[in-house]
This record gives structure tokens, sequence and C-alpha cells, in this order.
């Protein structure tokens, strides 16, 4: 299915299922939130692939629809609390005027659930850990035995480099996500 979105560059990646705050202060960004309220609730979150959040970006292909759960206004700033849901592969974009940009993309099929295989089970290990120290992922509901979930939510709260979380969440397969995720383990020893 193809849709048309508003494209939020950003210095991250964000999976399905995924919670993600931004404070908003560009008026571009201040309209795309005002106009997506009033609509569908939807806008499209893509990584940066170079360039600049605050300028000109050259993007990723693939990114994540967001839906706005909450939101709050103070000092000027505009905070949003959101979750992703769907992923897409942006198959024309352009920058309007005011340098939001807008792209026509195809919604991607949802990754089944996938039983967690047994040599990733320190994944999901690590996993509850770390979502224990971060109150962000308190309402997400848990699936440790489920391949797709637990890579997405380990891809979204290791500090690998935005290149590595993109091929991630480019990967159609739950288990060469944790594949790549065990490489960038096993390379940078620390994270483990």
């Amino acid at each position: 299915m193809t849709r048309e979105l508003p494209l939020f560059p950003l210095q991250t990646v964000l999976f399905p299922g995924g919670p993600l705050h931004l404070r908003i202060f560009e008026p571009r960004y201040l309209d795309m939130v005002a106009s997506v309220l009033r609509g569908d609730n939807r806008f499209g979150v893509v990584a940066i692939r170079s360039g600049s959040e605050v300028g000109v970006a050259e993007m990723f292909a693939v990114g994540t629809s967001a839906e706005i759960v909450d939101w709050q206004e103070a000092q000027g700033l505009l905070a949003i609390s959101t979750l992703g849901r769907d992923s897409f592969r942006i198959e024309d974009a352009s920058r309007r005027p005011d340098g939001l940009y807008v792209g026509r993309v195809e919604l991607l099929e949802d990754l089944p659930t996938t039983p967690l295989p047994a040599e990733h089970v320190k994944l999901a290990g690590l996993l509850k850990r770390l979502l224990a120290q971060l109150p962000i992922y308190t309402p997400i509901a848990t699936a440790y035995d489920d391949a797709t979930w637990v890579g997405a939510r380990l891809t979204e709260i290791l500090p690998l480099a935005v290149p590595i979380k993109q091929a991630v969440l480019e990967a159609r397969d739950p288990r060469e996500r944790l594949e790549r995720i065990a490489a960038a383990l096993s390379a940078q020893p620390m994270l483990a």
C-alpha cells in the first residue's frame, strides 16, 4: 500500500512498537504535528544518512511511521510521545519551501512473531536487564520469546551506530536481525 507521509529526519532509528519522545521547536515540525493531529496521526521517522536534523538531510530509504500518543506544550516547546507503527520504504521524497520533507511511501509487511532461537536467549536476558532500567519502556508489552520484538528493542536501546541500527531495520528476517546484533556486540564486548 502506498501513501504520503510528512517525514522527520533524525539521528535515530525507530522500530514498530518502539517509543520515541521528541521536543519540537522548529516551525515546520510544529505545523507538521498540528496537521498530523488533525489527520490520521502519523508521520514518518527516517534516519539521516548525511546532513543534519535542522538543515538539509539525505535520508535512508526505509523508516517507520510514528503515531503521537501524548503531547505537552511548555515554554515554547512541544514535547510529544510517539509509538512506532509501520515500516515503510520511500518511493519518492521532496522538500517543501518551509523545509518539511514529504514522501510517497510503500508500507512494508509486518514481520511475523518468530520464536527466539536458543542461541540468542542471552540477548533476551540482556534486553530484560536493560529495560528494567528504562522507564520509557514500562508501558510497552514485553515479548522476550519473540525474535522480532527482542531484535527491535535491543537495536533501539543499544549504543550502536545509526548505519548498524538502520541495517537491522532493513533486514526483513528476525533471525538475521539477531545475528547482526550479536555480531555488533561481539565487535564491542563492553556492550554485552
